[in-house]
């Protein structure tokens, strides 16, 4: 066993000791405690827990992956998340802890006086947990894959086993003082690590201000700027402008912002305080604790693209000794390349990675490997065959036809014959970053115990949100409202490991990296879950009709556009569409696609209430008094 191993099980063991013996300790008793904590939470207790929830294996282990290789563009995941989660402060998290209820759901059936409407607001919800579940359970798998040295596949039961624990048995008590915990596990692996690197590079190890000074080599080069030479050297795209469409940047931004806005285990998250005015307080000590991390990422993802490169580019580009030599491969790529989310081929024989980007060549090599990965899984899994030939050959005569086009270009001077780190998964890089930089082993172990620590408290939120509406909205609130206090505890934990399964099966085979599948997540929350929150607390004239018929709308509208590029229920080969921006409706990618979602809810959802009945007078009136956050006691149910 290496010495990283041993500080990995040593740290990794002593967190899960820890949030074991929390989830004992503060186990749920009630129906009251597992939901809402009793609503005895404090806010800056439930702030931290709130940071912790929120941010997810997509925040921690892929955020700063996705700013690593998209730089610019990737600014939307900063401003559409951070902003979501103050459009929620301002919007929502008041007006709905007046409300008094514990569950979205609950608030859906009671403002739009519907079982329907609540049945409706429930499926929404189970879709956008289990997809955003998937992506924590991926990012469980990669940290265990690597760091523990087991497959990624028992990484992952490891990690379904741990939350099944705390999150069936501690219930939203238990899970709140754990994600405590492990807001400190998470936000100290992040930062402490970035403070190293920082320090390595700019001489300053204030990670947002080494971001913007100058290296530390003495030649007055400012960080960014010697990160576009670097890129731009290779022939890729400058860091620090924009490359994607400008409608795409801004439908993202807004599709998370909304969406975030829409979470149902955030919102949920108010409920475990006593008053409206500790809600407002939680969400303001959320913010902090969130800013921590998020004004760190930008500075982590540009500094793991500078190691990156000069890993690989090791002196001149085209120079003789200019590239790393394929058999000199530090031990980080070695073990990475392991767990198959980083590869490597030598595509000319000449001993070397050679790493550039020439345009049409380096687009139609990526092209060819997925088309023959795709053929690979039709071959494997009884798929589409002959489709997937079919795409393998317009590959192939791509690629010839920019080989062809390529011979004179820079880079084929130096033989180069495609890129030959084959694949970067920007799931890896916060989790390789320390690595890449020479840091100490207990530095590694502390960014994996923080990486498993950001997967496991989201993905326990979202389980309880799913069991909660399955237990309290369903069966309690629905189909058997009589259920005694204890057989619905029961069927909360029942449908916990329901959805555990579910969720774990389908992050072995994930429709992207982490931060993809969570966006997706959003979207479908931007799309059903925000409008219908928003009309209800600020639209007397919302129905029930309006109410179900946005819903639907918007979330089919969403699924439809995102199994058309992604699959049908996420199953690879079954795309209707190559998902490029060519075939994009106005340029607007599937993670993007929210925000059409919700302006189809918004609409469908005030045309059919025109043409419909208006609520009872009853509930007009308890829209306006929600409306005045204050006088609020504790939830019931």
């Amino acid at each position: 066993m290496t010495e990283l191993q041993i500080w990995t099980y040593i740290l990794v063991g002593l967190s899960f000791a820890l949030y074991f013996g929390i989830a004992w300790w503060a186990r749920a008793g009630s129906t009251s405690e597992f939901y809402v904590a009793g609503g005895s939470i404090g806010p800056v207790a439930n702030g931290m827990a709130t940071a912790a929830d929120w941010m997810s294996a997509a925040s921690f282990i892929s955020m700063a992956g996705i700013i690593a290789f998209k730089g610019y563009d990737a600014s939307a995941y900063l401003m559409g998340w951070t902003g979501g989660y103050v459009l929620m402060a301002m919007l929502l998290a008041p007006y709905l802890r007046k409300f008094g209820k514990f569950t979205v759901p609950e608030f859906v059936g009671d403002r739009y006086y519907s079982k329907t409407a609540r049945i409706v607001a429930v499926i929404c919800l189970i879709v956008i947990s289990l997809t955003y579940v998937i992506g924590q359970m991926k990012g469980v798998g990669v940290t265990f894959s690597r760091f523990l040295g087991v497959s990624m596949e028992m990484g992952l039961i490891v990690g379904m086993v741990i939350v099944f624990f705390y999150a069936a048995f501690g219930g939203m008590k238990g899970i709140t003082y754990t994600q405590i915990a492990q807001y400190v596990v998470l936000i100290l692996a992040y930062t402490i690590p970035a403070m190293f690197i920082s320090f390595n590079l700019t001489g300053n190890p204030i990670p947002q201000l080494g971001l913007g000074s100058t290296m530390a080599d003495g030649s007055g080069i400012y960080m960014l700027d010697k990160l576009d030479q670097v890129i731009t050297e290779l022939g890729f795209k400058a860091y620090t402008t924009q490359n994607d469409s400008t409608i795409n940047v801004f439908m993202l931004t807004m599709t998370l912002m909304i969406g975030t806005a829409g979470l149902p285990h955030v919102i949920i998250r108010f409920f475990t305080v006593a008053t409206v005015k500790d809600a407002r307080s939680s969400a303001g000590w959320a913010l902090i604790f969130i800013a921590l991390l998020y004004t760190t990422a930008p500075a982590v993802g540009a500094m793991a693209r500078l190691n990156l490169m000069n890993t690989v580019q090791t002196g001149a580009v085209g120079a003789a000794d200019g590239n790393l030599a394929m058999d000199a491969r530090p031990a980080w790529m070695a073990n990475w390349e392991k767990t198959g989310l980083i590869s490597f081929k030598d595509k000319n024989g000449d001993g070397k990675i050679q790493y550039y980007s020439d345009g049409p060549l380096s687009k139609a090599q990526a092209d060819m490997g997925a088309a023959e990965k795709g053929l690979k899984e039709a071959t494997e899994k009884g798929g589409d065959t002959a489709k997937a030939q079919a795409a393998v050959d317009k590959a192939t005569a791509a690629l010839a036809e920019a080989t062809t086009k390529h011979d004179g270009t820079k880079f084929a001077g130096y033989g180069w014959k495609g890129n030959e780190i084959t694949k970067v998964d920007n799931d890896i890089m916060v989790l390789a970053n320390p690595e890449i930089a020479n840091l100490p082993n207990w530095v590694i172990a502390l960014v994996a115990a923080g990486g498993i620590a950001a997967a496991l408290s989201t993905a326990a939120g979202l389980l309880l949100a799913i069991a909660s509406s399955v237990s309290h909205d369903l069966m309690k609130g629905i189909f058997m409202p009589n259920i005694s206090e204890k057989s619905e505890l029961m069927a909360s934990r029942v449908a916990i490991t329901i959805a555990i399964v579910l969720a774990g099966y389908m992050g072995m085979n994930p429709p992207g990296f982490a931060a993809e599948v969570v966006a997706l997540a959003f979207g479908l929350a931007a799309s059903s879950i925000f409008p219908v929150l928003m009309m209800g607390i600020f639209s007397k004239r919302m129905n029930t009709a309006g109410a179900i018929s946005g819903m639907l709308a918007g979330i089919g509208l969403t699924l439809l556009y995102i199994f058309w590029f992604k699959g049908w229920f996420f199953v690879k080969g079954t795309e209707m569409a190559p998902n490029i921006p060519a075939n994009w409706f106005m340029g607007i990618s599937p993670e993007a696609f929210g925000t059409v979602g919700a302006i189809a809810n918004f609409a469908v959802a005030f045309i059919v209430s025109k043409f419909t009945a208006p609520p009872p007078e009853h509930i007009q009136h308890l829209v306006e008094d929600v409306r005045i956050p204050r006088g609020a006691g504790a939830a019931t149910h």
